[in-house]
């Protein structure tokens, strides 16, 4: 991802592609053939329970029509969006880890890049609006009917607006290219040129900082607002706002941990200098920022405080499903 792995050569041959300089580029510098292993080993573990723990996401919408409501659509959105990830992008890095090498080309290289950085913005973005969705539902509550206008703008926004970042690379604005270990691929890091820096420039700012800013925020207000209430009602309050507290630290701390090392390493492979950073400083923050697959269905759902009460999902009855629906989709903020 971030080491000195340079770009495919795009025009080669007729086609746009040459094979072989491809692969040469994907062995150069890298891992040895048990750090491949180790880290075909981690992909295959994140794509796995990824899948797995998003499609049981999805499931229970199917299953549970107490679940189907307005702002669970953006927990909807998120868990489809992990799961394409899991399905089109872990399952290749998986699989050209074992042979140590891309398997898939320039043009597959291409692909990768393009839809692993629009299926994690779309995560990021959602969880973001998800915070503010909170935030909004727990401080102003009213009984209106609800409206799945707003969510499904929402949810179609954020697809919008991880078009519009992840598209430009494929029409010339910074390019997408082998990471460092050679067996996956994202934003071209080390490009030195005005267009890729202005590019990773502005994705950083759109795409992680302002995300985490708007979490940070809302959160923030969120765990004052639950005090203020708590001053009153101490008692189902009190017991509230640690909840909501422990959740809040979960929810931020994982978010900067799957995705801030990524960013914070990009940036010093972007502005340093060249070869600073090593192949195996590159692949852990990119295995970090895979594993968010993983944790955001752990978090907005084998976390919640109803979770200490259900059986195994399968088991579970339709009351158990509305205790559920209260927390992700409303019902009165401070009721017990």
């Amino acid at each position: 991802m971030f080491s000195e792995v340079t770009n495919p050569n795009y025009s080669s041959n007729a086609s746009g592609e040459d094979p072989f300089s491809f692969q040469d580029q994907g062995r150069n510098g890298t891992l040895s053939r048990t750090g491949h292993n180790v880290v075909s080993v981690f992909l295959g573990l994140i794509m796995i329970f990824g899948f797995f723990n998003n499609l049981i996401v999805l499931i229970l919408f199917c299953k549970f029509k107490t679940l189907r409501t307005p702002v669970n659509m953006l927990l909807l959105n998120i868990s489809v969006s992990d799961m394409l990830v899991c399905l089109f992008g872990t399952t290749l890095s998986f699989a050209s880890s074992i042979r140590g090498q891309w398997l898939v080309g320039v043009r597959g290289c291409m692909w990768y890049g393009f839809i692993n950085s629009c299926f994690g913005i779309v995560s990021l973005i959602s969880l973001a609006m998800l915070s503010y969705d909170r935030y909004s539902t727990l401080t102003v509550y009213n009984k209106r009917a609800p409206d799945y206008r707003k969510p499904l703008l929402a949810v179609g926004g954020s697809w919008l607006y991880s078009l519009f970042w992840t598209v430009p690379p494929l029409l010339g604005w910074s390019s997408y290219g082998l990471e460092g270990a050679g067996t996956s691929c994202s934003v071209s890091w080390t490009e030195r040129t005005p267009q890729s820096h202005s590019y990773i420039i502005c994705l950083f700012i759109f795409c992680l900082v302002l995300p985490v800013t708007v979490m940070v925020y809302c959160y923030g207000r969120l765990l004052y607002a639950v005090k203020q209430v708590g001053k009153i009602r101490k008692t189902a309050a009190r017991r509230r706002e640690y909840h909501i507290l422990f959740m809040v630290i979960t929810t931020v701390v994982c978010y900067l941990l799957c995705w801030m090392p990524y960013g914070i390493v990009a940036l010093m492979a972007t502005f340093g200098r060249p070869g600073t950073i090593s192949p195996v400083a590159s692949v852990v923050p990119s295995l970090l920022a895979k594993s968010s697959t993983v944790i955001n269905p752990l978090i907005y759902i084998l976390m919640n405080k109803q979770n200490k009460k259900w059986q195994p999902w399968l088991h579970m009855n339709q009351r158990k499903s509305c205790d559920l629906g209260l927390l992700w989709g409303g019902g009165e903020p401070w009721s017990e």
